[in-house]
């Protein structure tokens, strides 16, 4: 197991941490490399630039990674950016851009997506590992086994006695020592906020809506397939990448995915509207299905669906 310490600014910082029902943010940066450093559930920390002393001042749970327009980046997470406004945004970006890069209309941005974030009150920074380079921009992971990375997590963890990061191992067995009750650190996996469950169904899905193919990024949506009014969490089963208007017709119950994962129109969409040719035209067609079966639609999420929407189209307003 690793963490990773990120650099950022003072301005991202003091943003984000005025707020107290934060529950994810996107830590950005102008270029587009994959961040492959982490897997899902990793502690990321937050290490200031210049003239601040460099310390460690916050941190988060890794949940994923991608590559994604300005725009929707401001859609998908707001001032969990670390800014108040997409123009501040887009001004900062364009501090770091190359002269050719300052004229995109809407760049690409690296997103770093973190769930569960924490932020230091100034009297509880600390100055990071001795190795890190004092200049880097970039950052720098650590292994949990390493002295410097077993430190960093220790010196997080005493600072947040209420939550700690990463949940502590169930002791093996009474009459040895300390390190060897405690065991090996382990993973807990971050519930993820709104935005990162659309970003990660976007990502899951190949950024295609699942019934049509349609993949103009505006006008695709992470449904859920049990809905967040009734309980549905933010979990990658419960996904179903759609266009809108698909979207807004799987809520009401006009449309559903069956059991072998087909699109499904129910009858009562012509009986209500007089209309609805170009969705019955779809009807029966297999679903893409993503790559990774993390994000494979869950039974029980479609059992819910078709006992509680499809059975009574047209019945549920909320989304």
């Amino acid at each position: 197991m690793r963490l990773y310490v990120g650099v950022t600014d003072f301005d991202w910082y003091s943003q984000l941490s005025a707020r107290r029902d934060i529950d994810e943010v996107n830590f950005w940066s102008p270029g587009g490399a994959a961040f492959k450093v982490l897997n899902p559930g990793e502690l990321f920390l937050f290490k200031l630039k210049a003239p601040h002393g460099h310390p460690i001042v916050g941190g988060g749970l890794f949940a994923h990674d991608t590559l994604l327009p300005l725009s929707m980046a401001w859609l998908a997470f707001g001032d969990k950016n670390g800014v108040a406004s997409l123009d501040e945004m887009r001004t900062r970006i364009r501090r770091y851009q190359s002269e050719a890069s300052r004229n995109e209309r809407d760049p690409k941005i690296g997103c770093r997506l973190l769930q569960q974030p924490f932020f230091f009150a100034r009297d509880q920074w600390f100055r990071g590992p001795q190795t890190f380079p004092v200049n880097a921009v970039a950052g720098k992971s650590y292994g949990l086994e390493e002295p410097e990375g077993a430190a960093l997590l220790r010196a997080v963890e005493e600072r947040l006695p209420w939550s700690v990061p990463l949940a502590p191992p169930t002791p093996i067995a009474p009459g040895l020592a300390d390190e060897e009750r405690r065991g090996a650190p382990r993973i807990t996996l971050p519930r993820l906020g709104q935005g990162s469950f659309r970003i990660a169904v976007l990502d899951g899905f190949g950024r295609r809506c699942a019934v049509t193919g349609e993949k103009t990024l505006p006008i695709l949506d992470a449904a859920h397939i049990k809905s967040w009014a009734a309980g549905g969490e933010n979990l990658p089963g419960n996904g179903l990448l759609l266009r809108t208007d698909i979207h807004r017709l799987f809520d009401l119950g006009y449309v559903t995915v069956s059991h072998d994962r087909k699109f499904d129109v129910h009858p009562r969409l012509r009986e209500d509207y007089e209309n609805g040719k170009v969705y019955y035209d779809l009807h029966g067609r297999p679903l893409r299905m993503p790559e990774d079966p993390t994000f494979l639609p869950s039974r029980d999420a479609l059992e819910w669906h078709h006992a509680n929407r499809w059975a009574c189209p047209g019945e549920h307003l909320e989304i």
